[in-house]
């Protein structure tokens, strides 16, 4: 594939991905929520008024798929492009379905099903999930989330972030917009970070938010962005979502930004999705999340979050939330396999654009030729590859040890072995 055909693909495909606005599509008008909870305090529960049409982009699938077949797959960054165009072409399907059976079907091929089930791991993200929720269970001494107290306004969050973030990418390259109606407390893009104008923050947001949505969303859009031949790198493709969130939620993890209650509610919406699959509507959701321990407006939220472009009545969902413990698991083992393979380079790879797991290998002889370049922002606690290493190997190992063999008593038992070997000699 020449390199002229490549520029010009490359150049091409962002302006027929530039209409498939996924969380646009999907967003509800205000209003929505103080009536919901409004009629469910007065025990009057009904589900949200809302709107579900389907957005026609017919003509947009066309020119994609047409792009991708002008793509030679046998290429790296042919391969790239022709998967990426397809994944838009997917969204545009999905948000085509909204309201529909088939939106589930076209979310799950994006995003992955919670049940969706890992023959040779023999596990599923809903098999994680629970096991997450059952262990904080009995650190906490019983299933609902402790509050965390969030007092701090968005203008006063913005406030102290911004000099953070100008620190980081330089100044005035990413700036802080308040948005009225954001599902999430934070949506970044490639330049700014949107901030919920009604949320209330608390101290642990701090960290959190900053890691994942500044220094790995912005960042690998940015980095994607700065490539010299292949700038599609910086478009946050669907199906990219996972590695993505995977590489964002590690991050919290690695840098001591995520609590437990961080956790569980990763947790929750794995949950929550399979229960609105399996048939539970939004108001059974909705309680769910509120019997967890969240609050009437987070347990809405998250709920929302479920149901954008879904059925409310129950049988559908959009399965993105699911995205977050499958590309968390993901990340961490390429991360391992590629500290045991002495291939340290990949940790790079992941941060040089927006990519897939798989693409941080395929498009290996391009960075190694230096067609692709390496990331030029990465957040510290990726950017030192020994520390990341030694964390790395003692997970690897630690995760050999069968804990369901092992119990305290046979603790004290080899601790008096031992000392009654050490007495006779």
């Amino acid at each position: 594939m020449s390199l002229a055909m490549l520029t010009e693909l490359d150049a091409a495909l962002p302006l027929l991905a530039r209409k498939i606005r996924v969380l646009d599509a999907l967003a509800w008008p205000d209003g929505v929520e103080p009536v919901f909870l409004a009629n469910w305090r007065s025990g009057k529960a009904r589900l949200p008024d809302v709107e579900q049409r389907p957005r026609d982009h017919s003509s947009d699938i066309v020119a994609l798929e047409a792009f991708a077949g002008r793509c030679d797959e046998g290429h790296p960054a042919g391969h790239y492009l022709a998967m990426t165009a397809r994944s838009y072409a997917t969204a545009a399907r999905m948000l085509g379905a909204i309201g529909t059976p088939a939106f589930t079907g076209y979310s799950s091929a994006l995003y992955r099903r919670p049940d969706f089930y890992y023959p040779k791991q023999q596990l599923s993200m809903l098999d994680a999930a629970r096991f997450f929720l059952t262990t904080t269970d009995a650190l906490l001494g019983g299933p609902r989330i402790p509050s965390t107290e969030a007092n701090i306004p968005a203008a006063e969050f913005a406030a102290w972030m911004q000099p953070e973030l100008d620190r980081f990418f330089g100044i005035g390259q990413v700036a802080i917009k308040l948005a009225p109606s954001l599902a999430a407390k934070a949506i970044a893009g490639t330049s700014r970070i949107r901030l919920r104008a009604s949320a209330l923050f608390s101290e642990l947001d701090k960290q959190q938010l900053l890691q994942h949505e500044a220094f790995v969303h912005v960042a690998t859009a940015q980095n994607g962005a700065l490539q010299p031949n292949l700038k599609c790198l910086g478009l946050g493709a669907p199906r990219t979502t996972q590695t993505q969130e995977g590489i964002a939620t590690l991050a919290e993890l690695f840098t001591g930004s995520m609590d437990i209650n961080r956790l569980r509610r990763l947790a929750l919406r794995v949950l929550a999705v399979q229960q609105a699959m399996d048939g539970a509507d939004f108001i059974q959701v909705f309680e769910g999340f509120l019997a967890a321990g969240q609050s009437q407006e987070e347990s809405f939220r998250s709920t929302q979050r479920i149901f954008r472009g879904a059925d409310l009545r129950g049988g559908s969902a959009f399965t993105k939330d699911a995205a977050y413990l499958t590309g968390l698991l993901g990340v961490h083992t390429l991360m391992r396999i590629a500290i045991r393979d002495n291939r340290p380079e990949l940790v790079g790879h992941l941060f040089a654009g927006r990519l897939s797991l798989s693409d941080t290998v395929r498009l290996g002889p391009l960075f190694d030729s230096g067609w692709l370049k390496g990331p030029v922002h990465v957040p510290a606690w990726a950017s030192d590859l020994r520390l990341l290493a030694a964390n790395l190997a003692f997970s690897a190992f630690i995760a050999r040890i069968k804990l369901e063999v092992l119990d305290l008593e046979m603790f004290m038992a080899f601790a008096d072995e031992h000392e009654a070997d050490a007495s006779a000699r």
